[in-house]
């Protein structure tokens, strides 16, 4: 018997002034799986992952999550705290005065004690290589360590699935390729929302493509 779905859109469609962005998509997430969606810039995919976390709302069809249906903003706080965005823009997602307090911020909403937050903060910097960066003022990183920031932030709150929408975008040689690397040793399931063909033949198990706000 095939384990249950941890995510689903069935027959969504997502308006955005009166026009359709996502037209009746259909697709589930099963455990252990890496899923990516490609398609061209405009056909959807970043509000498709925005709208499984429930930062889109349906015009129509059901948004499933971890084993229920989520209509308001209650069930998707509940899917927010499971299911990880790394969104677009590191600057979308990094508002903290310093790396440290940024990566804690997750940590202290699920409400561990601040020690322990910053020592769950420290664990994830330091196994992004980038422990030193746990003092530096957010604003004054690199793109490149911004991203790493970003993710490490999403981590730190332990999700059962990660959201990545382009998350090598921008990034030089040497950025991307640790991001990648990264990436390639979490056990997670994901969806991964990518233009890079060489991250998406590494990590991807299935794909799909979205295009004019179709899935095929």
């Amino acid at each position: 018997m095939s384990a249950a779905p941890l995510l689903a859109l069935d027959a969504v469609t997502v308006l955005r002034d009166a026009r359709p962005v996502l037209r009746e998509v259909s697709f589930s997430l099963a455990p252990g799986e890496r899923l990516a969606v490609t398609g061209g810039n405009g056909a959807g995919k970043s509000t498709l992952l925005r709208t499984l976390v429930g930062l889109e709302r349906p015009a129509s069809g059901r948004v499933i999550a971890f084993g229920a249906e989520r209509r308001d903003e209650a069930g998707f706080r509940e899917v927010r705290r499971r299911a990880g965005l790394l969104f677009q823009d590191a600057d979308d997602q990094l508002f903290s005065p310093t790396v440290l307090e940024d990566v804690a911020f997750g940590p202290l909403n699920l409400g561990l004690p601040r020690r322990e937050a910053e020592a769950v903060a420290r664990r994830r910097l330091e196994a992004f290589g980038i422990g030193a960066l746990a003092g530096r003022l957010t604003h004054r990183l690199s793109g490149g360590e911004k991203r790493l920031v970003a993710l490490a932030a999403v981590l730190a709150m332990d999700p059962e699935v990660l959201l990545l929408d382009e998350p090598t975008n921008a990034l030089d040689e040497q950025h991307a390729t640790r991001m990648t690397e990264l990436l390639e040793g979490l056990g997670c399931a994901m969806i991964l929302v990518s233009h890079d063909a060489g991250l998406v033949d590494r990590l991807a198990t299935r794909r799909l493509r979205l295009q004019d706000g179709c899935l095929s």
